[in-house]
């Protein structure tokens, strides 16, 4: 069993376990450790959102990190895509983001790169848990010469965005676009506004204006709604909203309508495929996308494949299988041949540039998939048993699936961190896939209860 990592490193309430600086100190030592596998000075990259507590966070991971003879690299305030880019970019052994993404400011969580700018695979994470409750290291300590230094990367930011501008086609410009562009008074509140003004748009910024509390508040990916009105007060061409860290991207388009990631993958691999650069035709999502995804690429000649929820997962498919695109409905898109994990600005220069190439808007452009109402019922259980040991479940999501005629979906999962089981039924008539999830979880709740 898991102690410290999730689905997505280590995440939870700041100064209470396992984000703790203690905890974080010991991570460093763990993660120095592992790394530190050639002769010579190692070096490992830090990054941060813009949470009051990534101060005290950071300085105890560079501490530890320092006493096992490693460099630290800081570089602030930094998007998480961002610190896989520079893990690569600087040569540095291992890259560490501490954030907690799209949660509100009391949480913080710490994610670990490779030096090839992948997130750490599950046997690795493993290593570190055991290192660090083991105690095994505690004796090993340099000194004198031996132990590690601490260095601000002052241009980082730079690097970044010449990164970014250099995805976006060199015969396109963003002259005569204006842009509502929300950060979250998070990660990219520097680095997104200058991306795209020094590409020609007229920019108009909302939350970049960080108080270290303010990250995510009613702003960013997961609150668009300031963003719809600012779009349709400024008569602007799109609306764009990262989140804490900018790893996902939601639209709001000229209309002021939300455009959310099933669109934006929709659009996307319809403009790849015409390019010639969608590898197997094929688009990852998870099991969570709408089923209007995959008939809107279906019709495109298009295949979808889909992994378990979280990015990692997309991920695990795409380079084991040679795919280069997909993302998941909350916003994360990852294009595989430009960058090693989901990121929310390069994500969003993709679409402007398929916005360009065929002078249409983005309501025209999100208009080549159709969203299928959706509904999801949870259903608290005591067991967790096999869905497909239990006939009289299975004999419930059959009839439902002969009601909808092969015009939608069921998936029933259970949560991988609450007594739950989640009913999510699509389908093109509303009351009908109410009455079906409704059905379901009555049987659900009878046979697991």
């Amino acid at each position: 069993m898991r102690k410290l990592f999730g689905t997505d490193g280590i995440r939870g309430v700041a100064n209470v376990h396992p984000m703790t600086t203690e905890i974080a100190m010991q991570l460093g030592r763990a993660v120095a450790h592992i790394f530190k596998n050639k002769k010579g000075r190692h070096r490992i990259l830090i990054g941060k959102d813009t949470r009051v507590s990534g101060y005290m966070l950071e300085t105890a991971l560079a501490s530890g990190i320092c006493s096992m003879g490693v460099d630290v690299l800081l570089v602030g305030p930094m998007p998480t895509p961002g610190i896989a880019f520079l893990t690569t970019d600087m040569r540095a052994d291992a890259g560490i983001v501490i954030s907690a993404s799209h949660n509100p400011f009391q949480d913080n969580g710490m994610k670990i790169f490779c030096r090839d700018g992948f997130k750490l695979p599950d046997e690795k994470e493993g290593e570190i848990e055991r290192l660090i409750f083991s105690k095994e290291i505690d004796s090993l300590r340099p000194t004198a010469s031996e132990v590690g230094k601490a260095f601000r990367i002052d241009d980082a930011a730079g690097r970044y965005i010449v990164f970014l501008k250099k995805t976006f086609r060199r015969d396109l410009t963003l002259d005569g676009y204006k842009i509502v562009l929300d950060c979250a008074h998070g990660a990219a509140y520097k680095i997104a506004p200058h991306v795209f003004t020094e590409l020609g748009a007229e920019v108009y910024p909302l939350g970049i204006e960080p108080d270290g509390i303010n990250i995510n508040l009613d702003c960013g990916a997961l609150y668009p709604e300031k963003l719809s009105q600012k779009v349709k007060e400024k008569g602007a061409d799109i609306g764009i909203a990262l989140d804490g860290d900018a790893d996902r991207v939601i639209f709001v388009d000229e209309r002021g309508t939300e455009v959310d990631g099933d669109h934006i993958m929709a659009m996307c691999a319809v403009d790849l495929l015409r390019e010639n650069q969608l590898k197997k035709n094929t688009v990852v999502a998870t099991v969570m996308s709408n089923i209007g995804l995959e008939l809107a690429l279906k019709k495109e000649g298009i295949n979808l494949v889909r992994s378990k929820v979280g990015d990692r997962y997309i991920l695990e498919e795409m380079r084991h299988h040679g795919y280069n695109f997909g993302g998941e409905q909350s916003g994360h898109i990852i294009f595989f041949d430009l960058n090693t994990t989901g990121d929310g600005i390069l994500s969003a220069l993709q679409v402007l540039a398929a916005m360009k190439k065929s002078n249409k808007t983005l309501s025209q452009l999100s208009a080549v998939m159709e969203k299928f109402p959706q509904v999801i019922e949870n259903v608290e259980v005591t067991h967790k048993k096999d869905i497909e040991t239990v006939p009289e479940i299975r004999k419930a999501i059959a009839g439902a699936e002969e009601m909808l005629l092969g015009k939608g979906r069921i998936l029933v999962r259970y949560s991988g961190t609450e007594s739950l089981c989640r009913v999510m039924v699509e389908g093109q008539d509303e009351d009908e896939i109410q009455g079906i999830a409704h059905n379901i979880a009555q049987v659900i709740g009878n046979k697991l209860n």
